[in-house]
């Protein structure tokens, strides 16, 4: 467990137990929705404390911008990304900051995303999206968003990660190994703060005997793909591939299978569930929002013309600008990856007037440091893609937005996410119309990441106009009020 050495108390809840501390004021399951909802009583920083596990969070854009100064902070571990060591150990996104295998693998992996890596996974992107569409061709009612771009991303990860189909939308039956890799994730999850409350370690002794074989499995598969490659000698030009055969630049050394191993779980992981998240989030403010749906539709017919079966090509992608506004304006509200931790490299004060230790961590909580009025303006709660216009950009201090994470911990596989779902939207506003269920009210599933839960959308074929017209501008983007409750 990674215990929070802050002796400072902060503002918290009231009714706070000698024991239990606020474990009273929360609610089972949903940690996020729970900060959230006490954040408004207090300022720039608060703590939760439970059975002895102290929780400091900030929500001021202000102390979240200093965090973020590498200089002088650096990425802390979380215990829930603690927990996650035991299923992926020092990966990219686990590993503790200045860990060997860290700088070893993300030197080597580095390649992988860069512009001619890009390209060279766009084909698998739109092949993966086809399949997905003929599926939807074939539907007549709603379907769940959230659950089809989470196939459809872990699907694209997968392919270009290894070249293994876990066949999402062509096969009746659910590949194994997906239910499988989420049982071994949540156990994880789950255990992340047992050994806090009493009888903790009990429970998760039995957790971790109802999930063996789903640990086991998941190995074994992730095994058998890297040493077949090894022996089969074939290559693929995909992730395995640069891992298995690519030296580090100084050392020369290469990743062992073992972390080999660690590196793939987490690709797929992180890959698709960040990803998947920030796709749902933006079709759900599109169909909650005419005029930034009609101008996500203008945009995407004056590039890709009047042929709803058209495909992106690469370099285009970077020209649905509307779109990238979409989407960086989702994430605004609601970061997949809503939190990160962050500890002094040496005694420091934050603020000027918070005294920080090394072993002392805070949680830059960015659906609120997203909502900061001072930085946002009166209107944050609301829905807004202009409010990534270059104009309306200028003199944004910087380290204020960060869905991705900050300094050289930040997401490696950024631009291949972005792409990914720019070029996903492209096609589905491209080919449908978007019909909500006017009842619909936004609740949030909390897991590794956070996706809406229940939301549910008609695709229906639409006509593209025809092409050469340009994008309507989106104007406010119809003003949508962040509807949870907080």
């Amino acid at each position: 467990m990674v215990r929070n050495a802050w002796s400072q108390t902060f503002e918290h809840p009231s009714g706070r137990l000698p024991i239990a501390g606020d474990a009273r004021q929360l609610r089972d399951g949903t940690p996020l929705r729970n900060v959230m909802r006490l954040a408004p009583e207090f300022g720039e920083i608060f703590e939760i404390k439970v059975f002895g596990q102290k929780f400091v969070f900030v929500q001021s854009a202000e102390l979240a911008a200093e965090l973020c100064d590498e200089k002088r902070f650096h990425k802390a571990l979380s215990p829930a990304l603690a927990a996650l060591r035991e299923f992926v150990g020092d990966a990219l996104f686990t590993a503790y900051d200045g860990e060997e295998n860290w700088q070893r693998a993300h030197d080597i992996l580095m390649p992988a995303f860069s512009r001619d890596s890009m390209r060279g996974y766009h084909a698998t992107m739109l092949e993966t999206a086809a399949e997905m569409f003929t599926v939807w061709d074939r539907l007549d009612g709603p379907i769940d968003v959230t659950a089809d771009m989470t196939k459809l991303t872990m699907e694209t990860i997968s392919r270009c990660a290894f070249s293994r189909d876990f066949g999402s939308f062509t096969s009746r039956e659910v590949h194994p190994f997906v239910p499988a890799m989420v049982a071994a994730l949540t156990t994880g999850m789950r255990k992340a703060s047992l050994d806090t409350i009493p009888g903790g370690k009990r429970i998760a002794r039995k957790i971790d005997e109802e999930n063996a074989d789903h640990m086991a499995y998941v190995d074994e598969l992730v095994d058998g793909l890297i040493s077949d490659r090894r022996a089969g000698g074939e290559e693929r030009g995909d992730l395995l591939d640069l891992m298995l055969r690519t030296e580090h630049p100084q050392s020369g050394e290469r990743l062992s299978d073992l972390n080999i191993r660690h590196q793939i779980l987490t690709f797929l992981v992180a890959g698709h569930e960040t990803t998947s998240g920030a796709l749902s989030f933006a079709l759900y403010y599109l169909s909650r929002n005419p005029s930034a749906l009609a101008a996500a539709h203008a945009e995407t017919d004056a590039i890709l013309g009047d042929d709803r079966d058209a495909e992106p090509t690469f370099e285009q992608v970077p020209k649905f600008r509307h779109l990238r506004r979409v989407l960086d304006e989702a994430l605004r509200l609601w970061p997949t990856a809503p939190a990160f931790a962050r500890s002094p490299r040496e005694e420091t004060m934050l603020a000027g007037k918070y005294r920080m230790q090394p072993d002392d961590w805070a949680l830059v909580m960015l659906p609120l440091t997203h909502r900061d009025p001072a930085v946002w303006g009166e209107d944050a709660e609301e829905f807004n893609p202009d409010r990534f216009l270059s104009e309306n950009s200028r003199g944004r201090a910087k380290n204020i937005y960060k869905p991705f994470g900050t300094g050289e911990r930040a997401c490696i596989g950024r631009q291949f996410a972005l792409h990914e779902a720019i070029l996903v939207l492209a096609r589905i506003l491209h080919r449908y119309e978007l019909v909500g269920d006017p009842d619909y009210e936004l609740k949030i599933e909390e897991r590794l990441t956070i996706v809406p839960r229940g939301l549910r959308l008609r695709f229906v074929p639409r006509t593209p106009a025809s092409a050469g017209h340009e994008p309507a501008p989106s104007g406010d983007g119809g003003g949508d009020r962040c509807p949870i409750a907080h």
